[in-house]
């Protein structure tokens, strides 16, 4: 029997779907990709040369200081480089000078040899010794960037996980997440940039000071040729900044179209349920319109730098007809003009230098700026600042929520509404409630995650704020909905590296929740990676992940198990075995049980709670 259908060809795009480069419909529903905040197009707004200059020091300053908290010695080195690369420019060109007066002095053309030859040998000496530095400035910065950006990334991620989790539901929180990841990856860009900028300023000084000695005039002059070209550059990346800060957001929901459209998680609905082809449309029609914003992003910033570039080559007709005539005039004599000459093309070189990499810095900066909001807005929900340092010396006994109200920021009603709630250790709490009815936050209260609105959480009477949030989680125990699972061993996805690892421990919680029927079939039992992605690893099913969680659970002992639906993925043997299994692991536990099957409260010893009246 044949098919019509041809099975090796991928889903076609919708019909009506436009190729890459054609723009039309590129503005579909663009306002749902637009950040919250737009205090970053607002900086990107000001980028001028003024700003820019206004920014460079305080940015080679910060760049200075992140590479000396990583490698002190690297910096140091990097910082002698470039003052010794400033120094033997100046003496190079002032030699040149020398050379030229020599050779064109008075006298035999042997003679002449011999006077040139000692500022010859310190032309040739300094260009070596630069060519040394140069290469050790290759090699210092080498050792800075990948630590730079490691320790970039970790800093971000300690602020993130020092925050209230609360912070992680405020809205905006985790777009900042997104966005100053990028700052962290381009952190080593921003000590390298400013490594360019800060050679540049050096050869500069050096050929501005020998331009100052040949004669005064020169120095404005060079700067007055070079101003045309800054201003260009600078307002061309302003205008490619700018384009990418305002399809920042629709540039991360592409990156989330192709994660969904091509890993395993959502595979099977992207082919049985045709969202694939959906989605393609809905890709080519959004990356239209990222490409038509980069593409006049682009086109306006040539345009700016071929006027700039004809107003700098207007300004250094200026200047080298003003060099003429100050050798023409016999205010400068002709070796001091040949010096200058040399030390034009150097300084031009060299403010050139500094504009191209003061404006990369410049944009740089703004990213790194970025990284730096987030970890303030961290910091500034920083469980230290809320919380106490109180150790909990002994297991709780009893744990209780009393009169509590909880909204989430940004939600216009509240979640929680004076609830109280109280579980001790022997017993089995289950709460009940229709969708949305707040159950999921209350449990997330009574383990001290959440601070409530109002009211208060206590653990044997000791309020969860006044607690330290790490200590007391040691007596946590957490089944959520949405589960952790890492490309770790399975003996790490259970233990997360705490408390008892032996197998013994270990298998006694797998026969706890089932997982011990897993085991068998594992490669390397325990220690199977469980992934596929790497050489030696394996995949497991849902239930069988589900079943890793309730082992990640019984193992820690800890005195408050919270269970969210801890079944759901189970079979109905799975299921049972768990709930049959209830009263023995609440000898020395208080369990808190969330479910929408009814049938699960009826297990013996089980206390129902209804959760109601919130805001659904």
């Amino acid at each position: 029997m044949t098919s019509a259908i041809t099975q090796d060809q991928p889903p076609q795009p919708p019909k009506g779907a436009a190729p890459d480069d054609e723009p039309q419909e590129a503005g579909v529903r663009e306002e749902e990709y637009l950040y919250r905040d737009e205090s970053r197009l607002q900086a990107g707004s000001l980028l001028t040369s003024r700003t820019m200059a206004r920014r460079l020091p305080s940015l080679v300053r910060r760049s200075v200081q992140m590479a000396w908290r990583v490698d002190r010695g690297a910096t140091i080195g990097l910082l002698v480089c470039q003052i010794g690369t400033g120094v033997l420019a100046a003496l190079g060109l002032l030699a040149v000078t020398g050379t030229i007066t020599a050779l064109i002095s008075s006298g035999g053309i042997t003679e002449r040899l011999w006077d040139a030859a000692p500022q010859l040998a310190v032309i040739a000496a300094a260009t070596g010794v630069r060519a040394l530095l140069g290469i050790a400035v290759v090699w210092l910065t080498g050792r800075l960037r990948p630590v730079l950006g490691r320790a970039a990334e970790l800093t971000m991620i300690e602020a993130a996980l020092g925050a209230e989790l609360a912070a992680n539901n405020k809205p905006g929180y985790n777009d900042a997440y997104d966005i100053a990841d990028r700052g962290a990856q381009v952190t080593p860009d921003l000590v390298e940039e400013a490594q360019d900028v800060l050679a540049a300023t050096a050869t500069l000084a050096a050929g501005a000071t020998v331009l100052t000695v040949l004669h005064p005039l020169l120095l404005p002059l060079l700067f007055l040729a070079c101003l045309p070209q800054a201003a260009a550059y600078v307002r061309s990346a302003r205008v490619i900044y700018l384009a990418g800060l305002e399809t920042s957001g629709r540039r991360r929901m592409l990156g989330k179209l192709r994660w969904h459209m091509a890993y395993q998680e959502s595979s099977e609905e992207m082919r049985a349920c045709l969202a694939g082809p959906f989605l393609i449309g809905r890709y080519r029609r959004l990356a239209a319109s990222v490409n038509a914003a980069e593409r006049k992003a682009t086109n306006t910033g040539a345009w700016m730098g071929l006027a700039g570039a004809v107003a700098g080559g207007i300004a250094s007709t200026a200047v080298w007809a003003a060099l003429l005539w100050l050798l023409a005039s016999g205010r400068l004599s002709l070796a001091a003009g040949g010096g200058a000459v040399f030390a034009l093309q150097t300084a031009t070189g060299s403010v050139r230098g500094i504009i191209n990499g003061g404006a990369r810095l410049v944009r740089t900066g703004w990213y790194v700026q970025d990284w730096q909001n987030f970890l303030d807005n961290a910091h500034g929900q920083a469980m230290t600042d809320s919380r106490g340092t109180a150790p909990v010396t002994a297991a709780p006994e009893r744990f209780e929520v009393r009169d509590v109200t909880y909204r989430y920021d940004g939600a216009p009603k509240d979640s929680l509404s004076n609830v109280s709630l109280h579980v001790r250790r022997g017993e089995i709490v289950a709460l009940v409630g229709e969708n949305g009815s707040g159950k999921t936050t209350l449990s997330r209260l009574l383990c001290g995650l959440l601070q409530p609105t109002e009211g208060d959480v206590a653990w044997d009477h000791a309020s969860t704020t006044d607690l330290d949030p790490w200590g007391s989680w040691e007596h946590v125990a957490l089944v959520p909905q949405k589960f952790t699972y890492l490309p770790l061993t399975m003996r790490d996805n259970i233990t997360f590296g705490q408390g008892d690892t032996s197998d013994a421990a270990l298998l006694a919680a797998c026969e706890a929740s089932g997982a011990a029927e897993m085991l068998p079939g594992l490669r390397s039992g325990l220690n199977t990676l469980l992934t596929s992605e790497w050489f030696g690893g394996q995949q497991l099913s849902g239930g069988q992940w589900q079943r890793l969680v309730l082992t990640r659970a019984f193992h820690r002992q800890a005195a408050l198990l919270v269970m969210d639906e801890p079944t759901a993925a189970l079979d109905a043997r799975a299921e049972h075995r768990i709930f049959a299994g209830l009263r023995e692991l609440a000898k020395d536990r208080a369990i808190l049980l969330i479910t929408h099957r009814l049938t699960n409260t009826n297990s013996p010893g089980v206390r129902p709670v209804a959760v109601a009246g919130c805001s659904g």
